[in-house]
């Protein structure tokens, strides 16, 4: 809900704090600017320039409910809230800080987002993410949760040094601006896939790999923002996939951009009923410089 996250919104416009306006059908900043919140429950909060992009489309939005339903991710989810649980027990004291405040940028349907608050007591979240098909589940998936749709690229409506923790999982990063929302001692937990994440998919169906360098260019796209704050985890574990899962995983994926619906039907025609794969994933935490 907007009405639990307010005190942490700001005018994308100038950095104002935003208020509740109308039984919360609109948000509107001390400088005048007002923003409709979505019947669904969520609010659109990006600059003059617009939002550049698009995000997921609504079947990549439930390819990604299918898949992440299954629990295939349960490791990863596990891993970033435990990340997300260490760095506040090293950072706040429960009596000065009561809500924690989290932010997922990416947040996607709110899967890892709703996990982390239910693991933390008091805590609260924002969801952003650019997808508005994303949004309308991110603004249900937890009662702690409002969601947010705005472009990580611009200047995020967050305001300053007030968030408590910052997860990533997958999904682009902005080192300055989360510099500057970061509260004192607070962290940022990335999630970035590495090589050989899914690969038994990769021949048979033809989907996109893992870029390489993908740690380090976020290492040096942080600098001066940004640093290690602790030892990186790496995270390989086992799937069991059907072929419902498969599907799901390469529609929720960018590869959902590369092959069409038809030739990916053929393709997995051609896979046995269950595959093993491995997942694989580089845990980092981050803090401001």
């Amino acid at each position: 809900m907007l009405s639990h996250i307010i005190d942490v919104l700001a005018d994308p416009a100038d950095g104002s704090a935003l208020s509740g306006a109308d039984d919360f059908t609109r948000l509107v900043s001390e400088s005048g600017h007002s923003y409709d919140v979505a019947k669904q429950g969520y609010v659109t909060l990006a600059s003059g320039a617009g939002l550049k992009h698009k995000g997921d489309d609504a079947d990549m939005v439930t390819a990604r409910e299918t898949y992440l339903s299954k629990g295939h991710f349960a490791p990863f989810v596990e891993a970033v809230t435990g990340a997300i649980q260490n760095a506040l027990d090293n950072a706040i004291s429960q009596e000065d800080v009561p809500e924690p405040t989290l932010l997922e940028v990416g947040a996607g349907t709110g899967y890892y987002l709703s996990h982390t608050l239910d693991s933390i007591d008091g805590s609260r979240g924002v969801g952003l993410d650019i997808s508005p098909h994303a949004a309308r589940h991110l603004a249900k998936c937890h009662p702690r949760v409002g969601a947010v749709i705005a472009d990580v690229w611009q200047t995020l409506p967050i305001r300053d040094e007030s968030i408590n923790a910052i997860s990533v999982v997958f999904a682009p990063r902005n080192p300055a601006e989360f510099q500057r929302i970061l509260a004192p001692g607070g962290q940022v937990i990335v999630l970035t896939p590495q090589a050989g994440h899914l690969d038994e998919l990769r021949e048979p169906l033809g989907i996109l790999g893992v870029e390489e360098g993908k740690v380090e260019r976020m290492y040096d796209q942080a600098e001066g923002f940004l640093e290690q704050a602790a030892d990186p985890v790496n995270l390989a574990f086992p799937i069991q996939l059907d072929k419902e899962s498969i599907a799901a995983q390469v529609a929720m994926s960018p590869s959902a951009r590369h092959i069409s619906a038809e030739e990916l039907a053929a393709r997995m025609e051609a896979l046995p009923q269950t595959m093993s794969v491995t997942a694989h994933a580089r845990l980092d935490r981050l803090r401001a410089v």
